[in-house]
Parts: C-alpha cells; structure tokens; sequence
C-alpha cells in the first residue's frame, strides 16, 4: 500500500501518509478549538488535508505544508460557520416569532466558551492561533493572509469584547 501511495511523487517530497501523520494532529486540535466540536473538527482537517495535497505540487514552497494546512483549515472553519449564519437566518426568518429562547445557567467554563464563539471567525481565529497554538504574530498573520498589524487589531478587540462580555466572572 505505501508503494501505491508514493508513485509519481518526486524523491524529495514525503509520502501522503507521512504528511498526514507529521501534520494532521496539530491542524485537528486548531479546528477543535476553532469549532467546539470534535466531530466538526475531524471533517474540517480532513477537508483542508485533501484540497491542499491534492495541490501540494503547485504550493509555491512544497516542504511549507504545515503553514498551508493552517490556512486551509482556518479558512474552512470560516467558510463553515459563514454558511451556518445563512442557514440559522433562513430559519429565524421562517420560524414562528412567538418562540421563547432561554439561555439556561451555564458555569464558567461554558460561559467563556460561549463568549469566544460569539467573536467573529477572524478574531476568535487570531486569539486561538496566539494563546492556544501559541504562535507569533508574523505567523498569524500568515496563515490568516492578513498583515501583522492587523492580528494585533483583531487579537486586542477579541480580548477587549471578552472582557466586555464577562465582566468579572
């Protein structure tokens, strides 16, 4: 099986399943955290896995895979929750207007959750790649496409909005 995996890659570059074993953890714990949901996460990464070896040989620096996956994933993550709004204002329209909603008690834990899923996809994406994944700012910036200056923008106004939210919990 890894002789039918290896066929037609060129000598340099490594195997898909070396590609997916050195890099697909790391991409899986991003769209956890990006997503709250590890069922989502697992088709998100397997997702971005797929569009970007398929076109790994077009990357413009083919051993960068890891920083493309990023990108990928983040960019699947956002195009999921963008398609997600579309569908819950398609049902809000539709649904009944006499329908109570109740947020129920939540502890803290949640309630931050909640708040983080409440930024937008860009700030909520900044603030994990700089404090879960640790990454600088050049690098957000990278796998988001945006400049540096404009992740310290979204990383300051995703913290200011927590801390808004929360208060003091």
């Amino acid at each position: 099986m890894q002789a039918a995996i290896s066929v037609g890659v060129e000598a340099d570059q490594p195997t898909l399943d070396a590609l997916f074993r050195a890099h697909v953890p790391r991409a899986l714990r991003l769209a956890i955290l990006l997503t709250g949901s590890r069922a989502l996460a697992e088709d998100i990464v397997q997702e971005a896995f797929i569009r970007v070896a398929t076109r790994r040989r077009a990357l413009r620096d083919p051993h960068a895979f890891a920083p493309y996956l990023e990108r990928a994933v983040v960019n699947q993550v956002n195009s999921h929750f963008r398609h997600q709004r579309v569908v819950r204002k398609h049902a809000a329209a539709t649904q009944p207007s006499d329908v109570a909603v109740v947020d129920p008690d939540v502890a803290t834990r949640d309630l931050l959750w909640a708040a983080l899923q409440r930024l937008s996809e860009r700030r909520r994406s900044a603030l994990v790649l700089r404090y879960y994944d640790d990454m600088a700012e050049r690098e957000i910036a990278a796998v988001m496409g945006c400049r540096p200056g404009t992740v310290k923008s979204l990383i300051s106004r995703g913290l200011a909005q927590l801390r808004e939210e929360l208060g003091d919990v």
